[in-house]
């Protein structure tokens, strides 16, 4: 097949163009983002039971909705918070890779199934199951420079007039608007104008209920009608009202011994007792739990979610030139500021990356030149990264992957692996041509039969090790399918062009070479041929003595085995992802008040706090658990860029959190605590761990408090855990207010009507809707704020009995201060407590979770017990998975090999040399303080195949030279000389080529760093030791071969020997005096030939 394409260049080059194009036109239409879709997709249920608090909540809304919802299938776990707001959220979690809409579907008809045993006042607001988006953009927030409008005009200005539009962005998931909440019409009650004119809120909610309807009143005229109707009208009137002035006119009473105690000084017209008459009425929010905050500014903010397998980068350009359009049409004192866009991080990580493909591809050619010393045979291997790179993208996208990280990763470090198929290739066809004298297409021609059984056998070995890590499932399958079949591609299409487009080139670039006069050519090659002795000479005593090169290989797999296990364990680095994440506690029961005051206070701190360029604020927010809450909020801070940083004291990401750390123990008012995002968005709220202690048997909170705080006491004094938190509280001081049923029942008050009463006038009710700006919105009744201040404000409510007396609530209800839960977490249908933390420093998240685990089996009671969730959860499921990627991997290199070799003990030959590589890893990433991460085990996996591919190199020549005649220790010296300088050509192309990513800075460098330094050492190691090792293993085993199945040898001639010690020759530059290498090829043969047969 080469010599077709010898004969037809202009052929080849066309399949090489013709795969570069296809290749740049798949790239323009890939999704660009930092991570594939490895975020377990999540639906969210929600619900408000408007004046619940969270026991009520978690009794009569989570327990049905989560007994039915749990085993949904595909679930993974599921999560839920009842708030004392009355609100209720369900995070149904499901197996990565589950289809998002089919969840939904799953999880809504089990929602109709709990749905008729929630209370009437959950159905008529509504249980909502819909897809939650994970993968946030960016924040878009409106803003008034000039303090014109608060963040409640700010908000609904968002939601009416943006959201709509960035909506409609193709690869926009899904835009929530934060802070303020929707417009809402506003019935302020005043219980004293109630009690002064015999009313209750009852009858306010009535009035309202009956006077704001929408009505469709029909037609006149309308067919059939009489044979002389000429005309047909339609019929309107007022029904639903829609300013704060019509629902102040709606008439709540029109009698007259309402006005017993009313100064009647308007006439007639103080018959009728209207709302405006009773309570204070206002277009204001529909809820006040919230606001937002830009820089200390009040803000209406938009966050853009991302549409699984859109362009990041895109999306955003799009959202971003959608706001310079709308922004013409904003009004005087509005603007708009991006204060959160998480692809500035991936541009930056992915634009380092790309200048980490440009300079391995550099260091690359810098290798083979120096080796080769000839420009035209340097440009043969250096046509090859372009195209094989390049083509790398279609398949890409035939298989469906984005432009991210790990198909990055994959790229940079293929570039190390493509170019050896073409060194093989182009060093054999140019020592034909100096050494047997052939023209070059007759050198190329010879050269091509001789290395197109290796090239196909390496690269099988390639695709054996990483296709079968297609096959996992979860976030462990995505993140090695990805990387792992984007190497597979380019060593396919690597394969491919050095079969068709090297033997062309190779024919009409490649002439004899001249002798070097360059002096560092000439320094170059004497030290090199000097090394090579020296290695020969070891060789020649290392294979007589394979017991005790044994004894030292299992020495080091001992030592290799025992040190990987100590190493630290981790799933993914912490990066500096451009922000960070604060949060802000107060005392249980503080105020919302309280809380804005802190907040002005850590803003204050943020403002002098070297390398923060901004934050935006959620008030009301409790960040670890996301619930709502009135003594907590969220603060997300950006950092200046990261170029403006670099090399700067004080700038780093632990610097800034560590300086803000340190001047925010000045606010005694709250905790205050910050930390870096996650790893993957959506897989929890903060890096580190979490993990969830669960009532499993009912004891109480109580006695869930009293073990968590055991836990978190004696967490506190372990050296490898640091920051460990929660946010649980069974004992937030709550007023509690006993209803006397009897007495109730016997003035005929109905409890239904006090029950109403307390909602209405403390929780606030929802009448019905009204339609204003095109939208529709709640109407909400509650008492007045001065009405609602202390406990003894309940006792002043009044209710009505039998008689239509009216009864103060003093002498039905008795109000007492009690402790109870503000916020009930509830973990796969268990009350649960969670408790947050990091690894200390010195120590890796693996380790952290494991001494908290050993501090749960000591400290949990037999009734509770743990789990993980987030993160965490992830990082377990994948360290038990590890293990089995890499024995399939060395099982298939091993299959492979004993099918090229049809043989079962000569794969293992090859298959030894994997835990010498293995060693180098593990002092590389030991030396560096890093983890055992899923960038290391990813770049175990390829290390894998990189060792087996060396190893193949030596064993595949000492095998032919065996059978045609040579000794078996012979021809392990033969092969390891012959072999030594393409073995360190290739491998030291390929170690200059990763080692930009040991030394990685700026954005997304933890993670370059840790996979380059796993692979880093693995090559050298693989390298430094393969080359010594190999040859014994060989020996080894082909005595063993031997013994079970002797073979006659092939008597050799003089002509068949010379080829065979050319083949899969090596191009070494002459030396100083002209002859070619070092001139010991022929002192070795003569030596070998004198050597005892071993054998047998």
């Amino acid at each position: 097949m080469s010599r077709f394409f010898i004969d037809r260049p202009i052929f080849a080059n066309v399949i090489a163009i013709l795969t570069m194009l296809v290749g740049i036109v798949t790239l323009y239409g890939l999704p660009i983002e930092r991570y594939p879709d490895i975020t377990p997709p999540t639906v969210l249920v929600a619900t408000v039971y408007p004046g619940a608090d969270a026991k009520v909540l978690a009794d009569t809304v989570a327990s049905p909705v989560e007994q039915e919802v749990n085993g949904v299938q595909g679930m993974l776990y599921m999560s839920s918070t009842c708030s004392s707001d009355g609100s209720y959220k369900l995070t149904v979690t499901f197996e990565v890779g589950t289809d998002l809409d089919e969840a939904q579907v799953l999880v809504q008809n089990r929602l109709a199934v709990a749905l008729p045993r929630l209370p009437q006042e959950v159905q008529r607001q509504g249980v909502t199951a819909k897809k939650q988006s994970t993968n946030i953009i960016m924040a878009v927030s409106l803003i008034s420079p000039d303090d014109r409008y608060d963040d409640l005009y700010l908000s609904n200005y968002a939601s009416l007039r943006i959201k709509d539009e960035l909506s409609r962005i193709y690869g926009v998931g899904e835009v929530m608007v934060i802070g303020s909440s929707n417009y809402g019409m506003r019935i302020w009650l005043d219980p004293e104008k109630l009690k002064a004119r015999n009313l209750t809120t009852e009858d306010v909610l009535l009035a309202v209920r009956e006077q704001n309807v929408q009505v469709a009143a029909g037609q006149v005229g309308q067919y059939p009608s009489a044979k002389n109707q000429g005309f047909q009208y339609n019929v309107t009137t007022l029904g639903r009202l829609s300013d704060p002035e019509q629902f102040g006119n709606i008439i709540v009473k029109a009698d007259d011994s309402s006005f017993d105690n009313v100064d009647d000084s308007s006439g007639g017209a103080a018959r009728l007792t209207r709302v405006k008459d009773v309570a204070r009425v206002e277009l204001g929010s529909q809820v006040y739990d919230q606001w937002c905050e830009i820089s200390g500014k009040p803000a209406g903010t938009l966050a853009v979610f991302q549409l699984p397998g859109a362009n990041a980068l895109d999306v955003a350009k799009k959202v971003e030139a959608a706001m310079k359009a709308l922004r013409p049409s904003f009004p005087d004192g509005l603007d708009y500021i991006i204060p959160f866009n998480t692809t500035i991080f991936v541009d930056e990580s992915i634009h380092e990356v790309y200048k980490t493909l440009f300079e391995a591809g550099v260091l690359v050619l810098i290798v083979i030149l120096v080796f080769l010393q000839d420009w035209r045979a340097v440009l043969i291997p250096a046509t090859t990264v372009p195209v094989t790179i390049i083509g790398a993208f279609a398949a890409m996208g035939m298989l469906g992957f984005s432009v991210n990280m790990l198909t990055l990763f994959g790229l940079v470090l293929a570039i190390g692996i493509v170019v050896d198929d073409a060194i093989v290739i182009v060093e054999n066809a140019v020592h034909h041509i100096d050494r047997g004298k052939l023209a070059p297409r007759e050198a190329t021609i010879k050269a091509m039969s001789e290395v197109i059984g290796p090239v196909i056998g390496i690269t099988l070995v390639l695709m054996a090790v990483f296709l079968p890590t297609a096959f996992l499932g979860g976030i462990t399958g995505q993140l090695y399918r990805q990387f792992a079949l984007t190497i597979a591609a380019t060593a396919v299409i690597s394969a491919i062009n050095a079969v068709t487009l090297k033997p062309a080139q190779c024919a009409v670039y490649l002439r004899p070479t001249k002798e070097k006069k360059n002096f560092f050519y000439r320094g170059f090659n004497a030290v090199y041929n000097r090394c090579e002795a020296i290695y020969t000479a070891i060789i020649r005593r290392l294979v007589r003595h394979v017991a005790p090169m044994m004894l030292l290989f299992v020495i080091l797999v001992g030592f290799t085995g025992w040190w990987f296990t100590k190493l630290p364990t981790g799933f993914l680095p912490t990066e500096d992802q451009g922000y960070a994440i604060v949060g802000i506690q107060l005392p249980d029961a503080s105020s919302q008040i309280r809380t804005r005051a802190v907040v002005d206070k850590v803003s204050a701190i943020l403002r002098k706090t070297p390398g923060v360029k901004g934050w935006f604020l959620i008030g009301g927010q409790s960040i670890l658990d996301q619930a709502i809450a009135s003594n907590a909020a969220a603060i997300y801070i950006t950092y200046t860029p990261w170029e403006e940083r670099e090399g700067k004291p004080g700038q780093s990401q632990d610097e800034i959190l560590g300086n803000f750390m340190g001047q925010v123990q000045q606010v005694r008012e709250a905790m205050v605590f910050a930390f870096p995002p996650p790893a993957i968005q959506g897989l929890g709220v903060s890096g580190g761990f979490q993990m969830q202690i669960e009532d499993r048997a009912g004891v109480g909170l109580s006695e869930l408090q009293q073990v968590l705080d055991e836990m978190l006491a004696s967490g506190s004094g372990q050296t490898g855990l640091a920051g460990l938190k929660s946010t649980f509280r069974s004992g937030v001081p709550m007023i509690y207010a006993d209803v006397d049923r009897v007495k109730a029942k016997s003035l005929g008050v109905p409890l239904e009507t006090i029950f109403g009463t307390l909602q209405t006038a403390l929780g606030s009710a929802y009448v019905n809707d009204f339609n204003r700006f095109g939208r529709t919105y709640q109407v909400r009744v509650q008492a007045d704020q001065r009405f609602r201040v202390e406990a003894e404000d309940i006792r002043r409510l009044e209710v009505r009995d039998k008689q239509g007396q009216m009864v103060p609530l003093g002498t039905l209800v008795k109000v007492e201060k009690r402790l109870g839960p503000q916020i009930i977490p509830r973990y796969n249908l268990y009350p649960s407590a969670s408790i947050s933390g990091a690894a200390a420093s010195g120590y890796s998240s693996g380790q952290a979770m494991k001494l908290m685990e050993e501090m749960a089996v000591r400290k949990l009671p037999a009734s509770m017990g743990y789990d993980w969730t987030a993160m965490s959860y992830q990082e377990k499921k994948v360290g038990s998975q590890s293990i089995y990627v890499f024995a399939l991997a060395v099982l298939m290199v091993y299959l492979v090999l004993a099918a090229q070799y049809e043989s079962w003990l000569m794969p293992a030959a090859v298959i030894l040399v994997v835990p010498l590589a293995l060693l180098g890893t593990v002092i590389a990433v030991a030396v560096r303080g890093m983890d055992n991460n899923i960038y290391t085990q990813i770049g175990i996996v390829l290390i894998i195949a990189l060792a087996s591919k060396n190893a193949i190199l030596i064993v595949e020549f000492a095998r032919e030279l065996r059978a045609h005649g040579r000794s078996i220790i012979d021809a392990s010296i033969e092969a390891s000389r012959l072999r030594f300088r393409p073995i360190l050509m290739t491998s030291f192309a390929f170690i200059l080529g990763i080692y930009p990513l040991v030394n990685a800075t700026g954005a997304g460098a933890a993670s370059r760093r840790s996979l380059g330094t796993a692979v880093f050492g693995g090559m050298i190691a693989a390298t430094v030791l393969a080359v010594f090792f190999v040859p014994v293993f060989y020996v080894l085993m082909q005595r063993l071969s031997e013994w079970r199945h002797p073979q006659k040898p092939v008597p050799t001639t003089a002509g068949s020997e010379e080829a065979l010690s050319h083949s899969h020759g090596n191009h070494h530059p002459t030396n100083g005096n002209g002859n070619g290498e070092n001139g010991d090829s022929s002192a070795l043969s003569d030596g070998a030939h004198a050597l005892p047969d071993a054998s047998h």
